[in-house]
């Protein structure tokens, strides 16, 4: 039920939560891996579990609560199919109620909703677009609201905004779609100032898809051709000499302070050049997880200081990740901010909190009691 209305024969007698996974993301199957850990750790005594998927066409889909048709493995990328029972989430700020709708017959309902979470990465999920549609109807929502989702997705925006701040970030250059498609030579000339090797990416992409490391300028056209195929927005950025060391951040309840867990680090198989796709979700023997990371107490310290504020400059909720780098001359860096990470419980999102004394079912439980305590409309 919801926490401002009573309880009606209608109403389960416990919180239901819609999750909702797929999308139109290239992270599409990401997301599915992420559906399926939180399936199998949501504690069932605790809430109702509505599966919803959006397919690659956007079309949101009843799912079958079977986590083991949503692994992603070498050998199988999940992909939600649009000819199943179409959803419909509630239309107003005074409906509550999940519908299906089946070809031929009418609309029935399922129940109301109390909360959704939406374990959508990349565009069109994490980027405050489904973010507005919730606030819209004032339904409760794990994670980040609009500006926040959409500043923390976009790599450029949200590098000013820690600028601005006084947060120390790495050197980039911006390329827009209107900058190459006008003039690429140009474009490729604002890296120069960057040092090689770069970091070649979609401004407004994740799970390391479409991603390139480039060793000299004579790679650079086809790396930027590369990230536009994901988004037509490029960030290219110098690669930081220096050691990946993560924090994951959790929002305090009422007015507390967000919380932030033990730190840990990333150490890639050297036949990988970066922490690529493949080595984040397909070969997990080729990544090394430290959680504590081996760091002196005051890099630990201002690893959690760095995450805590960023995740406060940018007004996130629920949950962040935020990862930084601790260079060879002693620097602590933010290289970016994840609104909604990966949460598989191989993750290191879930993996850092259970170092800390949170485990995978105790997190979920405390993102959807964080959701449901918060108030709708303007915070």
């Amino acid at each position: 039920m919801t926490t401002d209305q009573p309880t009606t024969p209608s109403t389960p007698s416990r919180p239901r939560v819609a999750i909702v996974f797929g999308g139109r993301s290239s992270e599409h199957a990401v997301s599915c891996a992420t559906a399926a850990g939180v399936l199998r750790a949501i504690d069932r005594d605790r809430y109702d579990v509505v599966p919803v998927g959006i397919s690659p066409t956007g079309e949101w889909v009843l799912v079958a609560d079977e986590p083991d048709l949503l692994e992603l493995t070498a050998g199988s990328t999940p992909q939600i199919e649009a000819n199943k029972a179409h959803v419909m989430l509630p239309l107003g700020t005074e409906d509550r109620a999940l519908r299906v709708l089946e070809p031929g017959e009418p609309p029935h309902e399922l129940g109301d909703v109390d909360v959704v979470f939406p374990l959508l990465h990349g565009p069109f999920g994490e980027d405050g677009t489904i973010q507005g549609f919730f606030e819209l109807t004032d339904v409760r929502y794990v994670g980040s609201g609009v500006f926040a989702s959409a500043a923390g997705m976009d790599k450029h925006y949200m590098k000013v905004l820690f600028a601005g701040h006084g947060l120390p970030v790495g050197p980039y250059a911006v390329i827009t779609d209107r900058a190459w498609r006008t003039d690429p030579a140009a474009a490729m000339d604002a890296c120069d100032g960057l040092s090689y090797p770069l970091f070649v990416k979609p401004a407004r992409g994740g799970s390391s898809i479409g991603i390139t490391k480039v060793e000299d300028r004579a790679d650079l056209e086809a790396a930027i051709e590369a990230a536009r195929e994901h988004d037509p927005k490029v960030i290219v950025e110098s690669a930081i000499t220096g050691r990946e060391i993560e924090c994951a951040v959790l929002e305090g309840h009422g007015t507390d302070a967000p919380r932030t867990s033990e730190v840990a680090e990333v150490a890639v198989h050297a036949n990988h050049a970066f922490y690529d796709f493949e080595a984040k979700y397909l070969t997990e023997a080729d990544v090394e997880l430290s959680c504590p990371a081996d760091v002196p107490d005051a890099v630990s310290d201002e690893v959690r200081r760095l995450a805590a504020t960023a995740f406060e400059v940018l007004g996130c909720e629920g949950l962040a990740r935020v990862d930084c780098f601790w260079t060879d001359d002693g620097q602590v860096l933010i290289n970016e901010i994840n609104t909604m990470p990966g949460f598989t419980p191989h993750s290191m999102y879930p993996r850092m909190w259970a170092a800390t004394g949170l485990d995978y079912p105790q997190l979920i439980d405390e993102l959807i009691s964080l959701a449901l305590e918060r108030r709708t409309g303007l915070r």
